[in-house]
């Protein structure tokens, strides 16, 4: 059989790129997800396919909050709804122990469907309609409100309740990392958060029972933690003092990276990416250096990332290959930026499923979308890869199962490798009536009239 002929081609070398490789930072094949054969995966859920393992999240959940407990008496955390609210990825984690740490009603009703009791909840989020204040205050929630017209608005639910409330304040302040996470919750600095406290404590229906803050994502300095937790805890010695009450919660969110690579960096990430205990560290440390033995308040981290992203992983399928007019290799694939909200931000780990010869190049791998922003890697160094590789992606377990969209194909099956190798759907692949179910079409517009 003859080799099919592939035309030579000169492709000039760019000066002032990061390296000579351009952004790519791997190169590797994977035959199998933690033990489980990658085509056993596909012939039985279909490309492309989302693949979460419930062993990782188990030993990272069990890593974090081991650390993170011996190093403070009080140590909590909170399962962050958003990074992943998939029923089974949350289900591991709520039987680990986390509670559950939420931002809209929706994910709200999604915990307590779950079968989470609202007195396990974290309430925190910039919206939150009256009707699911009222619910959150009467079974229980965490309340951290966010800004004064969310006071007002917490206060008419507990009076609609005719009784006084707990709730926490959202604080934000300068940490030293910039852009600066400004939009949400009170500044410290300029007074604003000290006001609000003064605003609940002389309400009828209000008072303050704790502090939280989120001080940005995928933060890459743990001195960050050290300012926060800083200026929280000086906040909360000045309330105490001056309104004679005691501070029983602090809440630092999350925000702790994965080791993904952010777009723009050198350096790979098991490099540029400090580990989570460093964090730990940063809070733990501080805090105890900061707070005396009798003060000391429960407090939280709403880690998500960290926990869950590298547990999860894409498998897809090259479907065609074509050279754009430039000489770059292109592969296009089964899975688009509908499902990879987060390939704005993320040069993915690319792995081939068997190992295959050649020369490597430089290669762009674009999805199936009809749009030409349609890019799920800019840069891969791949060898030359025949229609029908697999290609996995990874690490996948945050975010895109949550900010992932419909938008001209389905969304695909999420499959999980339990802790026996058994490997189980969790989200079944969309069908038409999935999208078309909200759907009503009046009667005036159902009769068609094509010409021939």
């Amino acid at each position: 059989m003859k080799k099919e002929y592939v035309k030579p081609y000169i492709k000039k070398q760019t000066a002032g790129v990061m390296n000579k490789f351009g952004v790519t930072y791997n190169k590797g094949h994977r035959e199998e997800i933690e033990g489980v054969p990658v085509a056993q995966i596909t012939d039985k859920f279909g490309s492309p396919v989302f693949v979460l393992s419930e062993k990782i999240i188990r030993e990272r959940y069990r890593t974090i909050y081991s650390y993170f407990s011996s190093k403070y008496p009080k140590a909590k955390m909170s399962w962050s709804y958003k990074t992943n609210y998939l029923d089974a990825v949350c289900s591991v984690l709520h039987q680990e122990g986390e509670t559950a740490e939420v931002v809209s009603d929706f994910e709200y009703q999604k915990a307590r469907r779950l079968g989470v009791p609202g007195n396990k909840i974290i309430y925190n989020g910039p919206y939150k309609p009256l009707e699911s204040i009222v619910t959150a205050l009467k079974e229980g929630a965490m309340v951290n409100l966010d800004n004064f017209d969310e006071i007002i608005k917490a206060e008419e639910a507990a009076k609609s309740l005719g009784k006084k409330f707990p709730v926490g304040i959202r604080v934000t302040m300068d940490t030293g990392v910039y852009p600066q996470w400004s939009r949400f919750g009170f500044v410290i600095e300029n007074g604003n958060a000290f006001n609000a406290v003064k605003r609940i404590q002389h309400s009828d229906y209000l008072r303050l029972e704790g502090i939280h803050c989120h001080i940005g994502t995928f933060m890459l300095e743990p001195n960050a933690y050290k300012e926060a937790v800083k200026k929280v805890v000086q906040l909360m010695r000045k309330i105490e003092k001056e309104f004679e009450i005691s501070v029983s919660y602090l809440d630092f969110g999350g925000g702790f990276p994965s080791r993904n690579k952010l777009k723009g960096t050198y350096l790979p990430p098991e490099v540029s990416v400090q580990p989570v205990e460093n964090f730990i560290d940063a809070v733990a440390d501080t805090l105890m250096e900061e707070l005396e033995p009798k003060e000391y308040p429960e407090v939280y981290l709403e880690t998500g990332r960290a926990i869950v992203d590298e547990a999860g992983w894409l498998i897809t399928t090259v479907d065609a290959v074509k050279r754009l007019p430039d000489g770059t290799k292109s592969y296009i694939i089964d899975a688009g930026v509908n499902l990879l909200y987060t390939s704005a931000w993320y040069n993915y780990h690319v792995e081939i499923d068997r190992e295959i010869r050649g020369a490597y190049e430089n290669s762009i791998i674009y999805g199936p979308l009809c749009m030409n922003i349609d890019v799920v890697v800019e840069s891969a160094f791949l060898p030359p890869l025949p229609k029908g590789t697999r290609l996995i992606l990874s690490p996948m377990g945050a975010y895109n199962m949550t900010q992932w969209m419909q938008f001209i194909r389905y969304r695909p099956a999420v499959a999980m490798i339990m802790t026996d190798r058994s490997v189980e759907q969790i989200r079944r692949p969309e069908t038409l009536q999935d999208i078309v179910g909200p759907e009503s079409v009046p009667a005036k517009l159902k009769k068609f009239n094509f010409k021939e």
